[in-house]
């Protein structure tokens, strides 16, 4: 991360806005004038978007967010539908959808399709009838609908654009990662954070930098150590601290010296919260109890990395997941966006914190896991799990 990034919001925790719409249909000039910036590459030829184009900045009213500028979805041919593919795939992770439709357009089908799409997937949508400046007609089959007319070209209709992506999000949802916590101002909050091969040189890892400044902002007291320091911090201080969150992987270590009076979670636990649904995960890991040696695992990584000695996904979990339910347990790993349309091979799913995501990608995928009536935890619910902590580590009661 570079230093001028640091003060920057990041992308999992920003407001996402697919913008869809066939090719030409004046997608890209749109999101440059929404963003008041050449933010998409404009071009009079259809299909110059070929993969969705990621911009992320502040705009007014919305605040920080992402616009993911698409490929028309009526692209044609083996290689179009591959592009079409990828553009449903953003709906996966979008908070909103800005459906361009072009003024005078006859044929809807397309569009009304995706409306379907999105509705489908709970996405709230703005309908916008662009390129005003050649004419004002709305599509017939749009008319009974809520839509605004804009011209990229002209600037017109784009503040009230803005102002209706706005007034669309969903509310409510806005979240803090420590709110549930109960802290006072004052409390002392002690973290432990291992800085083994996994922790990226030079920095700590992004849910221990959002922990710690969520904390600061609840004006609570902050302390982190190592978990080989944890016994001698413990030692310094006049009183035990409120709370101990811990890195996931060394859990039961934290366990056994966190005084009784302390209470004790992860950041793993804390994002379940924050980003996807905590009770869901808590489900899903009764699972563990059952599984047997001819069950299979599905364990899905937000982002991509080369697998080191002592990976948490791919070695740590695998070796929790075979000790339990028996060494010919199949368990298959995959990253980033590479999820399996069928999951119903799965006796579960076990999930990252997903700080690389943002709230709408990880819900989505709970919500895909439950569609198909396949259970799915995350790391640090599974790890508390296999461990016999969980009752402890959660303050939701067990199912």
């Amino acid at each position: 991360m570079a230093v001028n990034e640091l003060s920057q919001t990041p992308n999992a925790l920003r407001t996402h806005i697919g913008i869809f719409g066939r090719r030409n249909s004046g997608k890209s000039s749109l999101l440059n004038a929404l963003t008041g910036q050449p933010a998409a590459l404009v071009s009079d030829v259809a299909g110059t978007t070929t993969d969705p184009v990621w911009r992320a900045m502040e705009v007014y009213p919305i605040g920080p967010c992402v616009w993911i500028d698409t490929a028309g979805f009526d692209d044609e041919g083996e290689l179009g539908a591959q592009r079409v593919q990828k553009t449903e795939e953003v709906l996966q992770k979008i908070d909103a959808a800005l459906l361009v439709v072009t003024a005078g357009q006859q044929d809807c089908s397309l569009e009304l399709h995706w409306l379907e799409l999105c509705a489908a997937r709970k996405k709230p949508v703005v309908i916008v009838v662009n390129k005003a400046d050649l004419s004002e007609e709305i599509p017939a089959a749009l008319r009974e609908k809520q839509v605004i007319i804009t011209s990229a070209k002209e600037n017109r209709g784009i503040d009230e654009v803005r102002q209706a992506l706005a007034a669309a999000l969903p509310k409510g949802e806005e979240r803090a990662l420590t709110e549930h916590l109960g802290l006072a101002e004052g409390d002392h909050v002690l973290l432990v954070a291992p800085q083994d091969i996994e922790a990226p040189k030079g920095r700590l890892i992004l849910p221990q930098v959002q922990t710690i400044r969520d904390l600061l902002d609840r004006k609570a007291c902050v302390s982190i150590v190592t978990e080989d320091r944890l016994a001698h911090a413990l030692t310094l201080y006049k009183q035990p601290p409120v709370w101990i969150i811990t890195d996931s992987q060394v859990f039961d270590k934290v366990e056994a010296l966190c005084p009784p009076e302390t209470k004790l979670t992860s950041f793993s636990i804390l994002m379940a919260r924050f980003k996807g649904d905590l009770a869901e995960f808590i489900r899903g890991a009764a699972v563990v109890d059952t599984l047997k040696e001819t069950d299979k695992v599905l364990i899905l990584e937000a982002c991509t990395h080369n697998a080191v000695d002592g990976d948490i996904g791919r070695v740590k979990i695998p070796g929790m997941l075979r000790k339990k339910a028996g060494a010919g347990i199949e368990i298959e790993v995959r990253s980033g966006n590479d999820i399996p349309a069928d999951l119903t091979p799965y006796q579960l799913v076990i999930h990252c914190g997903g700080c690389m995501f943002n709230r709408a990608h990880m819900m989505d995928r709970v919500r895909r896991c439950q569609a198909q009536g396949v259970p799915i935890t995350n790391y640090g619910v599974f790890i508390a799990k296999a461990k016999g902590i969980l009752l402890r580590v959660s303050d939701l009661d067990m199912p």
